[in-house]
């Protein structure tokens, strides 16, 4: 792997499986409800999605550029 491989791993596992928990989550919620009720809470987990993807690729961002340890500034 190149020189950050390793640290990038963390946070693309744990955003992969926050994905899959909240699509499978939301998936049971959803098929239980009525049809104007799934697309309300239907929005939901596509922010939690989008949420959690930004995330990720900021902090790849963040080890791309050298802060693998951001937490040693507070």
């Amino acid at each position: 792997m190149k020189e950050h491989g390793k640290k990038k791993i963390a946070p693309i596992a744990v955003t992969v499986i926050m994905l899959i928990y909240y699509g499978l989550y939301f998936g049971v919620i959803i098929s239980v409800l009525p049809s104007f009720w799934k697309v309300v809470i239907g929005v939901i987990p596509a922010v939690f999605g989008g949420t959690l993807i930004y995330v990720c690729v900021q902090r790849i961002k963040e080890i791309d550029g050298g802060e693998e340890d951001d937490l040693s500034k507070y």
